[in-house]
């Protein structure tokens, strides 16, 4: 693979193990950051919907066991459950909304029953996650990726001037600027293992500045158990399927469908910060990320807390730390489950200063801003790509920032306010109209053999002919096709799954070229990676099982391999000779 592909500076991909100690180390360093945004995020859900302390204590609890199960499954797939990969798993502010009105019009119980509902719709999306490619694009993923930092980076500001009644004027702004200094020097200057630990470096300094200014709450610590489990709080569940019940459903189903972009966002592009050689993304860890996500939801239901998903941050902080492996992901999960039941050392870290929180969101976040901005123009951006982040990415921040009202529409505006969402949806609904408003798509299906060649050669010609292309570029289509077809039919040797296996083939004329999209169930490996490696290998004597991919490498303008369970889909363009990149 050429050079500027290649991460010098990860020390563990996903695939190997560290120490426990640096793996705990850094284990901890996620639940800094994130602790405080899921126990808050609960409280303002349980105080803001009227429930009681006793549920509040309960679902506070009970939310971090979610997380350290669903984290770990992340970590460490279930089957088809799980990315595997290091994605920290906390209470999702965008249920805010739904969970409060769910609360007020029927209590925790409502709650539960709505949550374990609209999980089942996530489990959905995960399996059904290939039909959805034309509408969550990396375009939308990574415009969602951008927005988050709009959506979060609020917070962030106004944490870091928040100080206790009475303390210095000096005392939040000098805390904040001692972390980020810190954090930010560390990061950018330190080498080998002390980069690891600049957030803990940073944050620690941030917390003796605040402790000289007497703001670090030690009245939390001091009043804080030892050890202890709720002993009540469980509501149980509404089977009643009440009027208010289907009322609030769509909801619920909505909001679900937004954290799911998110996730997918995430399961993107923690992918492409977790192994030294660039990949292409394998979509089949994205569906497990989703389905993770699903059963973190069923399982805040089950429990009646607040809905979890994936948080962004756990990107950026293997960005920085350059530690990718699935171990740091287990820890993290184990550290949440153990601080669910010793309250005194989850006090510990809920009582750092605000401002020292808030700065490292802002270290954060800045850079999971620039990944979502790489994950946009991975693959070009055109005049089209431009309109539907920009119009997209705006959007979402007028909403955010208060410039679009959200009140004028209604009943959703409550939902629209979340620059994430709204932002999101537009980039969905621009996505659809352009997949419904293009050219028509021709389609046929064969079997998953080298017979098929004339069938689908016979196909091309026709729409070809239809389509008004010249003879050269007809021919190159039935070569782009030939090769494609015997890389699957290569590939599919090693799938040992029974029955025939089926071949969709998609024609669209674009631009003077065309598109071919070929739908097949078909073995591991990816040809987006083998073309790549091969571009890295240009100086070797060809291997014969990579004739087909050096002749599709120069057929084609570019190949696109997504990788779902039991579906491979390669998408294959094709330009004249004049206008090939």
């Amino acid at each position: 693979m050429p050079p500027s592909t290649t991460r010098q500076d990860l020390r563990y991909q996903a695939d190997e193990t560290p120490g426990w100690g640096v793996s705990f180390g850094l284990g901890f360093q996620y639940i800094l950051l994130n602790i405080a945004g899921i126990v808050i995020t609960v409280a303002i859900v349980v105080r803001a919907g009227g429930g009681s302390e006793t549920y509040l204590t309960w679902a506070a609890f009970a939310a971090l066991i979610v997380c350290g199960i669903s984290t770990m499954i992340q970590a460490r797939p279930l089957g088809r459950i799980g990315a595997g990969y290091v994605l920290l798993m906390g209470t999702s502010g965008v249920f805010i909304a739904v969970s409060v009105a769910a609360l007020q019009l029927g209590g925790p119980a409502l709650l539960a029953t709505l949550i374990v509902a609209s999980s089942l719709f996530q489990f959905l999306i995960s399996s059904r996650l290939s039909l959805l490619r034309r509408f969550i694009t990396p375009t939308v993923a990574g415009t969602v990726i951008m927005l988050i930092a709009v959506t979060v980076m609020p917070i962030g500001f106004d944490l870091l001037f928040v100080a206790p009644e009475g303390a210095a004027p000096a005392a939040a702004p000098l805390t904040a600027l001692t972390t980020i200094a810190i954090t930010v020097v560390v990061i950018l200057r330190a080498r080998g293992a002390l980069r690891l630990w600049g957030s803990v470096i940073g944050a620690v300094g941030g917390c003796l500045v605040a402790a000289g200014f007497g703001t670090y709450n030690m009245e939390i610590v001091g009043e804080a158990l030892w050890f202890g489990v709720p002993a009540a709080g469980w509501p149980g569940f509404d089977l009643s399927l009440s009027a208010g019940f289907w009322a609030m459903l769509p909801a619920f189903i909505f909001v679900t469908l937004v954290g799911a972009i998110e996730t997918i966002g995430d399961g993107m592009a923690i992918q492409r910060v977790s192994w030294r050689e660039r990949r292409a993304t394998d979509f089949r860890a994205v569906q497990g990320a989703v389905a993770a996500d699903g059963v973190g939801n069923l399982l805040s239901g089950l429990l009646a807390t607040v809905p979890n998903t994936t948080y962004s941050n756990s990107v950026s902080i293997v960005d920085i730390t350059g530690i990718a492996a699935r171990r740091v992901g287990m820890c993290i999960g184990l550290i949440f489950i153990a601080l669910a039941f010793f309250p005194k050392a989850t006090a510990v870290l809920l009582a750092i200063p605000d401002p020292v929180v808030g700065a490292y969101i802002i270290v954060l976040i800045a850079i999971l801003f620039v990944l979502g901005v790489e994950m946009v123009t991975q693959e070009g951006i055109d005049y089209r790509k431009a309109t539907i982040i920009g119009v997209s990415f705006w959007i979402g921040s007028g909403f955010q920032s208060g410039g679009i009202p959200a009140e004028y529409f209604g009943w959703a505006g409550s939902l629209l306010e979340n620059g994430m969402t709204s932002g999101g949806l537009t980039a969905i609904v621009l996505s659809v109209f352009m997949e419904l408003t293009g050219p028509p798509r021709r389609r046929m299906q064969t079997s998953l053999d080298v017979e098929a060649l004339p069938k689908i050669q016979d196909f091309l010609g026709r729409f070809a002919s239809r389509a008004g292309m010249d003879a050269e570029i007809g021919q190159r289509l039935d070569l782009a096709a030939e090769e494609t077809l015997l890389i699957l039919v290569e590939q599919a040797k090693d799938d040992d799954a029974p029955g025939e296996r089926r071949l969709r083939v998609t024609a669209r004329a674009d631009a003077g070229g065309a598109e071919l999209e070929f739908l097949a169930v078909t073995g591991e490996g990816n040809l987006e990676d083998r073309l790549a490696l091969l571009g890295g290998l240009s100086a070797e004597l060809p291997v014969e099982r990579d004739v087909s991919l050096r002749l599709l490498r120069h057929l084609a303008t570019s190949v696109r391999h997504q990788k779902y369970h039991d579906t491979d889909i390669v998408t294959v363009r094709v330009d004249p000779v004049g206008a090939k990149a």
